[in-house]
Protein backbone atom coordinates (compact mmCIF):
# COMPACT_ATOMS: atom_id res chain seq x y z
CA UNK A 1 0.00 0.00 0.00
CA UNK A 2 2.83 2.39 0.82
CA UNK A 3 4.25 1.99 -2.68
CA UNK A 4 0.88 2.77 -4.18
CA UNK A 5 0.54 5.92 -2.12
CA UNK A 6 3.99 7.22 -2.98
CA UNK A 7 3.36 6.53 -6.65
CA UNK A 8 0.14 8.49 -6.32
CA UNK A 9 1.99 11.49 -4.88
CA UNK A 10 4.41 11.46 -7.81
CA UNK A 11 1.48 10.95 -10.14
CA UNK A 12 -0.30 14.02 -8.72
CA UNK A 13 2.87 16.06 -9.11
CA UNK A 14 3.06 15.13 -12.78
CA UNK A 15 -0.54 16.25 -13.26
CA UNK A 16 0.35 19.89 -12.62
CA UNK A 17 2.84 20.07 -15.52
CA UNK A 18 1.54 21.55 -18.75
CA UNK A 19 3.52 22.44 -21.84
CA UNK A 20 1.01 24.81 -23.46
CA UNK A 21 -0.93 27.90 -22.50
CA UNK A 22 -4.68 27.36 -22.27
CA UNK A 23 -6.70 28.33 -25.36
CA UNK A 24 -7.96 31.92 -25.34
CA UNK A 25 -11.64 32.42 -24.50
CA UNK A 26 -14.02 34.57 -26.55
CA UNK A 27 -12.80 38.15 -27.30
CA UNK A 28 -15.93 39.38 -25.52
CA UNK A 29 -14.34 38.23 -22.27
CA UNK A 30 -11.83 41.12 -22.63
CA UNK A 31 -14.17 43.77 -24.06
CA UNK A 32 -13.45 47.30 -22.83
CA UNK A 33 -16.99 48.62 -23.20
CA UNK A 34 -19.22 45.60 -22.73
CA UNK A 35 -18.71 42.88 -20.14
CA UNK A 36 -20.47 39.80 -21.45
CA UNK A 37 -22.21 37.33 -19.16
CA UNK A 38 -20.48 34.11 -18.18
CA UNK A 39 -21.88 31.48 -20.55
CA UNK A 40 -22.06 28.09 -18.86
CA UNK A 41 -22.88 24.71 -20.40
CA UNK A 42 -24.18 21.97 -18.09
CA UNK A 43 -24.35 18.53 -19.70
CA UNK A 44 -26.79 16.27 -17.89
CA UNK A 45 -28.36 19.43 -16.48
CA UNK A 46 -31.87 17.94 -16.35
CA UNK A 47 -30.69 15.25 -13.96
CA UNK A 48 -30.66 15.13 -10.18
CA UNK A 49 -27.39 16.93 -9.35
CA UNK A 50 -27.34 18.84 -12.66
CA UNK A 51 -30.69 20.55 -12.09
CA UNK A 52 -29.68 21.68 -8.58
CA UNK A 53 -26.43 23.02 -10.07
CA UNK A 54 -28.46 24.94 -12.68
CA UNK A 55 -30.62 26.44 -9.91
CA UNK A 56 -27.51 27.73 -8.13
CA UNK A 57 -25.87 29.06 -11.32
CA UNK A 58 -29.04 30.86 -12.40
CA UNK A 59 -29.14 32.77 -9.10
CA UNK A 60 -26.20 34.82 -10.44
CA UNK A 61 -27.53 37.44 -12.86
CA UNK A 62 -24.20 37.45 -14.71
CA UNK A 63 -24.58 33.78 -15.71
CA UNK A 64 -26.23 32.45 -18.86
CA UNK A 65 -26.87 28.71 -18.64
CA UNK A 66 -27.24 26.20 -21.47
CA UNK A 67 -28.36 22.69 -20.54
CA UNK A 68 -27.73 19.75 -22.86
CA UNK A 69 -29.54 16.54 -21.87
CA UNK A 70 -30.97 13.52 -23.72
CA UNK A 71 -33.46 12.79 -20.87
CA UNK A 72 -32.35 9.16 -20.46
CA UNK A 73 -32.37 9.62 -16.69
CA UNK A 74 -32.97 13.38 -16.54
CA UNK A 75 -36.36 15.06 -16.54
CA UNK A 76 -37.45 18.36 -18.09
CA UNK A 77 -39.71 18.89 -15.07
CA UNK A 78 -36.58 19.43 -12.94
CA UNK A 79 -35.92 22.63 -14.90
CA UNK A 80 -39.48 23.90 -15.35
CA UNK A 81 -38.86 27.06 -13.28
CA UNK A 82 -36.22 28.21 -15.80
CA UNK A 83 -37.85 27.33 -19.12
CA UNK A 84 -38.55 30.59 -20.94
CA UNK A 85 -36.08 32.59 -18.83
CA UNK A 86 -33.96 34.90 -21.04
CA UNK A 87 -30.69 33.65 -19.52
CA UNK A 88 -31.57 29.96 -19.86
CA UNK A 89 -31.53 27.59 -22.84
CA UNK A 90 -32.43 23.89 -22.96
CA UNK A 91 -31.19 21.58 -25.72
CA UNK A 92 -32.22 17.95 -26.20
CA UNK A 93 -28.82 16.54 -27.06
CA UNK A 94 -26.80 13.35 -26.59
CA UNK A 95 -23.17 14.14 -25.72
CA UNK A 96 -21.94 11.24 -27.85
CA UNK A 97 -22.77 13.56 -30.77
CA UNK A 98 -20.86 16.78 -31.48
CA UNK A 99 -22.26 19.95 -29.90
CA UNK A 100 -21.33 23.38 -31.25
CA UNK A 101 -21.97 26.21 -28.78
CA UNK A 102 -19.97 29.21 -27.58
CA UNK A 103 -19.37 28.95 -23.83
CA UNK A 104 -16.86 29.94 -21.12
CA UNK A 105 -17.45 27.09 -18.64
CA UNK A 106 -18.47 23.46 -19.12
CA UNK A 107 -19.82 21.36 -16.27
CA UNK A 108 -19.75 17.84 -17.75
CA UNK A 109 -22.17 15.76 -15.67
CA UNK A 110 -23.81 13.71 -18.43
CA UNK A 111 -23.82 10.00 -17.58
CA UNK A 112 -26.27 7.63 -15.87
CA UNK A 113 -25.00 7.24 -12.29
CA UNK A 114 -27.37 4.62 -10.90
CA UNK A 115 -26.49 0.91 -11.38
CA UNK A 116 -29.99 0.19 -12.74
CA UNK A 117 -29.47 2.72 -15.54
CA UNK A 118 -25.79 2.28 -16.33
CA UNK A 119 -26.12 -1.53 -16.43
CA UNK A 120 -29.19 -1.27 -18.69
CA UNK A 121 -27.00 -0.36 -21.68
CA UNK A 122 -23.36 -0.76 -20.62
CA UNK A 123 -21.96 -0.05 -24.09
CA UNK A 124 -23.89 3.22 -24.19
CA UNK A 125 -22.57 4.05 -20.72
CA UNK A 126 -18.99 3.60 -21.93
CA UNK A 127 -19.72 5.69 -25.04
CA UNK A 128 -21.12 8.48 -22.87
CA UNK A 129 -18.05 8.44 -20.62
CA UNK A 130 -15.47 8.19 -23.41
CA UNK A 131 -16.93 9.70 -26.60
CA UNK A 132 -19.05 12.17 -24.64
CA UNK A 133 -16.02 13.39 -22.69
CA UNK A 134 -13.95 13.58 -25.88
CA UNK A 135 -16.64 15.72 -27.50
CA UNK A 136 -16.80 18.07 -24.50
CA UNK A 137 -13.01 18.35 -24.39
CA UNK A 138 -12.96 19.12 -28.12
CA UNK A 139 -15.55 21.84 -27.53
CA UNK A 140 -13.54 23.25 -24.60
CA UNK A 141 -10.41 23.32 -26.74
CA UNK A 142 -12.17 25.09 -29.61
CA UNK A 143 -13.76 27.85 -27.53
CA UNK A 144 -11.14 28.14 -24.76
CA UNK A 145 -13.56 27.06 -22.01
CA UNK A 146 -12.67 25.70 -18.60
CA UNK A 147 -14.18 22.22 -18.15
CA UNK A 148 -15.16 20.33 -15.01
CA UNK A 149 -15.76 16.56 -15.07
CA UNK A 150 -17.88 14.95 -12.40
CA UNK A 151 -16.00 11.72 -11.89
CA UNK A 152 -16.96 9.31 -9.14
CA UNK A 153 -15.86 7.45 -6.04
CA UNK A 154 -16.40 4.34 -8.18
CA UNK A 155 -12.92 4.94 -9.65
CA UNK A 156 -11.65 3.53 -6.34
CA UNK A 157 -13.62 0.29 -6.91
CA UNK A 158 -13.73 -1.93 -3.82
CA UNK A 159 -11.07 0.04 -1.93
CA UNK A 160 -8.25 -1.51 0.07
CA UNK A 161 -7.45 1.88 1.68
CA UNK A 162 -9.93 3.54 4.04
CA UNK A 163 -10.88 6.37 3.82
CA UNK A 164 -9.97 6.94 0.17
CA UNK A 165 -7.54 9.79 -0.63
CA UNK A 166 -7.13 11.12 -4.16
CA UNK A 167 -3.68 9.52 -4.38
CA UNK A 168 -5.20 6.01 -4.15
CA UNK A 169 -5.28 4.31 -7.56
CA UNK A 170 -8.17 2.00 -6.75
CA UNK A 171 -9.11 -1.67 -6.84
CA UNK A 172 -11.42 -2.07 -9.82
CA UNK A 173 -12.65 -5.16 -11.64
CA UNK A 174 -12.11 -4.26 -15.33
CA UNK A 175 -14.54 -6.90 -16.65
CA UNK A 176 -17.37 -6.81 -14.10
CA UNK A 177 -20.96 -5.68 -14.58
CA UNK A 178 -20.16 -2.28 -13.04
CA UNK A 179 -17.01 -1.76 -15.13
CA UNK A 180 -18.80 0.24 -17.84
CA UNK A 181 -19.24 2.99 -15.26
CA UNK A 182 -16.11 2.53 -13.10
CA UNK A 183 -13.65 2.15 -15.97
CA UNK A 184 -15.55 4.61 -18.15
CA UNK A 185 -15.00 7.35 -15.56
CA UNK A 186 -11.36 6.34 -15.14
CA UNK A 187 -10.84 6.76 -18.89
CA UNK A 188 -12.68 10.09 -18.77
CA UNK A 189 -10.21 11.30 -16.13
CA UNK A 190 -7.31 10.13 -18.32
CA UNK A 191 -8.69 12.07 -21.29
CA UNK A 192 -9.08 15.20 -19.17
CA UNK A 193 -5.45 15.15 -18.09
CA UNK A 194 -4.15 14.27 -21.56
CA UNK A 195 -5.97 17.29 -23.03
CA UNK A 196 -4.62 19.39 -20.14
CA UNK A 197 -1.03 18.31 -20.75
CA UNK A 198 -1.14 18.18 -24.55
CA UNK A 199 -3.37 21.17 -25.34
CA UNK A 200 -3.18 23.32 -22.21
CA UNK A 201 -6.89 23.03 -21.37
CA UNK A 202 -8.06 24.35 -18.02
CA UNK A 203 -9.56 21.28 -16.36
CA UNK A 204 -11.19 20.44 -13.04
CA UNK A 205 -12.03 16.92 -11.82
CA UNK A 206 -14.43 16.21 -8.95
CA UNK A 207 -14.69 12.69 -7.59
CA UNK A 208 -18.17 12.77 -6.15
CA UNK A 209 -19.36 10.31 -3.52
CA UNK A 210 -22.92 9.16 -2.79
CA UNK A 211 -25.27 12.12 -3.03
CA UNK A 212 -28.93 12.34 -2.05
CA UNK A 213 -31.74 14.87 -1.96
CA UNK A 214 -34.91 16.05 -3.74
CA UNK A 215 -35.33 15.16 -7.45
CA UNK A 216 -33.60 11.80 -7.22
CA UNK A 217 -35.34 9.23 -9.40
CA UNK A 218 -37.71 7.44 -7.04
CA UNK A 219 -37.00 3.97 -8.43
CA UNK A 220 -33.39 4.42 -9.52
CA UNK A 221 -32.10 1.56 -7.38
CA UNK A 222 -29.79 3.63 -5.19
CA UNK A 223 -30.01 2.85 -1.53
CA UNK A 224 -31.32 6.14 -0.09
CA UNK A 225 -34.08 6.52 -2.67
CA UNK A 226 -34.93 2.81 -2.34
CA UNK A 227 -35.33 2.99 1.44
CA UNK A 228 -37.35 6.22 1.43
CA UNK A 229 -39.70 5.02 -1.34
CA UNK A 230 -40.18 1.68 0.44
CA UNK A 231 -40.87 3.39 3.78
CA UNK A 232 -43.44 5.73 2.22
CA UNK A 233 -45.18 2.79 0.50
CA UNK A 234 -45.12 0.73 3.70
CA UNK A 235 -42.89 -1.93 2.12
CA UNK A 236 -40.01 -3.73 3.88
CA UNK A 237 -36.65 -1.93 3.64
CA UNK A 238 -34.48 -4.30 1.60
CA UNK A 239 -30.89 -4.31 2.90
CA UNK A 240 -28.41 -6.22 0.77
CA UNK A 241 -26.33 -8.76 2.65
CA UNK A 242 -24.33 -8.58 4.82
CA UNK A 243 -25.63 -5.12 5.79
CA UNK A 244 -22.25 -4.07 7.21
CA UNK A 245 -21.08 -2.49 3.93
CA UNK A 246 -20.69 1.25 4.37
CA UNK A 247 -21.46 4.40 2.38
CA UNK A 248 -21.12 8.14 3.00
CA UNK A 249 -24.00 10.37 1.97
CA UNK A 250 -23.67 14.02 0.90
CA UNK A 251 -26.74 16.27 0.61
CA UNK A 252 -27.12 17.74 -2.87
CA UNK A 253 -26.81 21.41 -1.83
CA UNK A 254 -23.41 20.65 -0.27
CA UNK A 255 -22.35 18.80 -3.43
CA UNK A 256 -23.30 21.73 -5.68
CA UNK A 257 -21.36 24.13 -3.46
CA UNK A 258 -18.28 21.90 -3.76
CA UNK A 259 -18.54 21.69 -7.56
CA UNK A 260 -18.79 25.47 -7.99
CA UNK A 261 -15.88 26.08 -5.60
CA UNK A 262 -13.76 23.60 -7.57
CA UNK A 263 -14.69 25.14 -10.94
CA UNK A 264 -13.89 28.68 -9.82
CA UNK A 265 -10.77 27.76 -7.85
CA UNK A 266 -7.21 27.23 -9.09
CA UNK A 267 -6.85 23.47 -8.52
CA UNK A 268 -7.26 20.91 -11.30
CA UNK A 269 -8.01 18.07 -8.92
CA UNK A 270 -8.97 15.33 -8.79
CA UNK A 271 -10.62 16.32 -5.52
CA UNK A 272 -12.99 14.15 -3.48
CA UNK A 273 -16.33 15.82 -2.79
CA UNK A 274 -18.50 13.90 -0.37
CA UNK A 275 -19.59 13.64 3.23
CA UNK A 276 -17.14 11.67 5.40
CA UNK A 277 -19.93 10.63 7.78
CA UNK A 278 -20.02 6.84 7.32
CA UNK A 279 -23.04 4.58 7.79
CA UNK A 280 -23.58 0.85 7.37
CA UNK A 281 -26.56 -0.09 5.23
CA UNK A 282 -28.29 -1.46 8.32
CA UNK A 283 -27.75 1.85 10.17
CA UNK A 284 -29.14 3.78 7.20
CA UNK A 285 -32.23 1.54 7.09
CA UNK A 286 -32.77 2.05 10.83
CA UNK A 287 -32.52 5.84 10.42
CA UNK A 288 -35.06 5.83 7.57
CA UNK A 289 -37.39 3.58 9.55
CA UNK A 290 -37.20 5.82 12.64
CA UNK A 291 -37.66 9.09 10.74
CA UNK A 292 -40.22 8.07 8.10
CA UNK A 293 -42.18 4.92 8.99
CA UNK A 294 -41.46 3.06 12.25
CA UNK A 295 -43.97 0.36 11.27
CA UNK A 296 -41.94 -1.09 8.36
CA UNK A 297 -39.66 -4.08 8.79
CA UNK A 298 -36.05 -4.43 7.61
CA UNK A 299 -35.47 -7.38 5.30
CA UNK A 300 -32.09 -8.81 4.24
CA UNK A 301 -31.73 -9.74 0.54
CA UNK A 302 -28.94 -11.08 -1.71
CA UNK A 303 -26.20 -8.69 -2.74
CA UNK A 304 -25.28 -7.60 -6.28
CA UNK A 305 -21.87 -8.42 -7.87
CA UNK A 306 -18.85 -6.15 -7.19
CA UNK A 307 -20.67 -4.15 -4.51
CA UNK A 308 -17.95 -2.21 -2.64
CA UNK A 309 -17.62 -3.15 1.03
CA UNK A 310 -16.81 0.35 2.22
CA UNK A 311 -16.79 3.86 0.86
CA UNK A 312 -15.70 7.00 2.68
CA UNK A 313 -13.99 10.08 1.24
CA UNK A 314 -10.86 11.67 2.60
CA UNK A 315 -11.86 15.33 2.10
CA UNK A 316 -8.61 16.89 3.34
CA UNK A 317 -7.92 18.39 -0.10
CA UNK A 318 -11.43 19.81 -0.46
CA UNK A 319 -11.19 21.41 2.97
CA UNK A 320 -7.68 22.82 2.56
CA UNK A 321 -7.77 23.84 -1.12
CA UNK A 322 -11.43 24.79 -1.59
CA UNK A 323 -12.46 25.74 1.94
CA UNK A 324 -15.32 23.24 1.53
CA UNK A 325 -16.93 20.84 3.91
CA UNK A 326 -20.48 19.45 4.05
CA UNK A 327 -22.98 21.18 6.30
CA UNK A 328 -26.18 19.07 6.10
CA UNK A 329 -26.34 16.04 8.39
CA UNK A 330 -28.03 12.85 7.18
CA UNK A 331 -30.84 13.06 9.74
CA UNK A 332 -31.60 16.61 8.54
CA UNK A 333 -31.47 15.75 4.84
CA UNK A 334 -33.61 12.59 4.86
CA UNK A 335 -36.87 14.41 5.86
CA UNK A 336 -36.36 16.95 3.03
CA UNK A 337 -36.04 14.10 0.55
CA UNK A 338 -39.07 12.36 2.06
CA UNK A 339 -41.16 15.50 1.56
CA UNK A 340 -40.17 15.63 -2.13
CA UNK A 341 -40.93 11.92 -2.66
CA UNK A 342 -44.34 12.18 -0.95
CA UNK A 343 -45.26 15.11 -3.19
CA UNK A 344 -44.32 13.21 -6.36
CA UNK A 345 -45.91 9.93 -5.23
CA UNK A 346 -49.07 11.70 -4.06
CA UNK A 347 -48.81 10.12 -0.61
CA UNK A 348 -49.44 12.67 2.16
CA UNK A 349 -47.88 12.17 5.60
CA UNK A 350 -50.33 10.68 8.12
CA UNK A 351 -50.87 12.75 11.23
Amino acid sequence: MAANSSNGDQHNGDQQTTTKQPPLPSPLRFSKFFQSNMRILVTGGAGFIGSHLVDRLMENEKNEVIVADNYFTGCKDNLKKWIGHPRFELIRHDVTETLLVEVDRIYHLACPASPIFYKYNPVKTIKTNVIGTLNMLGLAKRVGARILLTSTSEVYGDPLIHPQPETYWGNVNPIGVRSCYDEGKRVAETLMFDYHRQHGLEIRIARIFNTYGPRMNIDDGRVVSNFIAQAIRGEPLTVQLPGTQTRSFCYVSDMVDGLIRLMEGENTGPINIGNPGEFTMTELAENVKELINPAVEIKMVENTPDDPRQRKPDITKATELLGWEPKVKLRDGLPLMEEDFRLRLGVPRKN
